[in-house]
């Protein structure tokens, strides 16, 4: 568990805290909460073949799909974290 643990705050630390500044409790707080949603939701994890731990993994994309193809984008936290979705 322990090496568990280190990897996650790594990448908590180099993905959220490096880039953001955070004034108080409150907002440390906020920002750990959006930072695990999208950890756990959306951010792919390559031991799980880049899907997410709380979602199936994406399903595959036929070559005529690609063509017309709709991305759309969602920050969080005032844009640090970019989330990307297929539009439907």
């Amino acid at each position: 568990m322990n090496a568990i643990t280190e990897r996650w705050v790594k990448t908590l630390r180099t993905e959220l805290l490096d880039r953001m500044l955070i004034w108080n409790e409150t907002h440390l707080r906020h920002a750990l909460r959006e930072y695990e949603r999208h950890y756990n939701l959306h951010r792919t994890h390559r031991s799980l073949a880049a899907a997410s731990p709380l979602r199936a993994l994406p399903q595959a994309l036929e070559p005529d799909q690609i063509k017309h193809l709709a991305i759309h984008r969602q920050d969080r936290l005032g844009g640090v974290i970019h989330e990307y979705r297929h539009a439907a």
